[in-house]
């Protein structure tokens, strides 16, 4: 079952499936139109809110805040969020298609983000952790209007590459007990004065697709001199009260409270896609609440 057939149905009910076609294919015809009237570039991006560039190949394209937000709350139903910066946009597929896929930008300044934690980090347990906590806030969750979500695990395990400070990993993602899963890929890019975030939503079925897009952009983003990682100066620099673990254990949804940061929401017409809701409840008190001891988050 395609993600589209899957939010229809949640949505709607399978009587009114058959009933929808017309009504799809003027959406579809409303989209194409909507995604001509976006101004989109291309090559070096400057991004001067987060002091980071994107020096993108012709295999992608970028749209600014305006437009960015145009697409995410105007064209994919999000709720606004000041906070998105720009929308990187594969050349192919067309926004307008139905596998689509686009990236959401966005930028942390809370302070240096110590590495040393990445390399003693047990992934595998960190998944248990998280799924178990993803579980436990699911009444919760059904209370607040959610619904119930499931960490399945990994789509993509995370790495670390110390000599980029770029930290990537993907996430299968279950909603209401449906069979069409998705997936939640994340990019952050360490800076010195805190991280670029990159965030693709898509269906599994897109996994091939996403992956491979989201590797190539991986050089492609990059701080400004003397906003680098490497260019940290511990006497002066804010350092973050966390490390690398809470980056994939909680991140932007945990840092701004239990329901009410929903800038990862990536709702794509019927794709309605909670993704901020894996950091509610249990992970968001285990990494925000502990504090850092040793440079280790606990």
């Amino acid at each position: 079952m395609s993600i589209r057939s899957m939010a229809l149905g949640l949505l709607a009910g399978a009587t009114l499936l058959c009933a929808a076609s017309p009504a799809l294919a003027q959406d579809e015809q409303d989209a194409a139109a909507f995604v001509q009237s976006l101004h989109f570039r291309s090559g070096t991006i400057e991004v001067p809110a987060a002091k980071a560039r994107f020096n993108l190949g012709p295999e992608f394209r970028y749209l600014d805040q305006a437009d960015a937000r145009r697409v995410l709350e105007d064209m994919w139903g999000n709720p606004p969020d000041e906070d998105v910066l720009g929308l990187i946009v594969p050349r192919s597929p067309s926004l307008a298609d139905d596998d689509s896929w686009a990236v959401v930008v966005t930028y942390s300044d809370d302070g240096y983000v110590s590495d040393e934690d990445a390399s003693k980090m047990d992934y595998a347990k960190l998944l248990r952790e998280m799924q178990e906590q993803t579980n436990d806030a699911n009444p919760e969750r059904e209370k607040a209007g959610y619904g119930t979500l499931k960490l399945v695990g990994w789509a993509v395990p995370p790495r670390y590459d110390a000599g980029n400070n770029k930290l990537y990993w993907a996430k299968e993602l279950e909603f209401n007990g449906q069979p069409g899963h998705v997936l939640n890929y994340d990019i952050r890019v360490l800076g010195r004065h805190g991280y670029l975030s990159l965030n693709a939503v898509s269906g599994m079925n897109e996994l091939p697709l996403v992956r491979t897009g989201m590797e190539k952009l991986l050089p492609m983003a990059e701080f400004e001199p003397g906003a680098r990682y490497a260019d940290h100066n511990p006497k002066t620099d804010k350092i973050a009260a966390y490390g690398v673990a809470t980056l994939i254990g909680g991140g932007l949804a945990a840092k701004a409270g239990l329901f009410a940061k929903l800038g990862l929401v990536f709702a794509k017409f019927w794709k309605l896609l909670l993704i901020g809701a894996i950091a509610l409840g249990g992970v968001a008190r285990k990494f925000f609440g502990g504090g850092r001891r040793n440079g280790t988050v606990r």
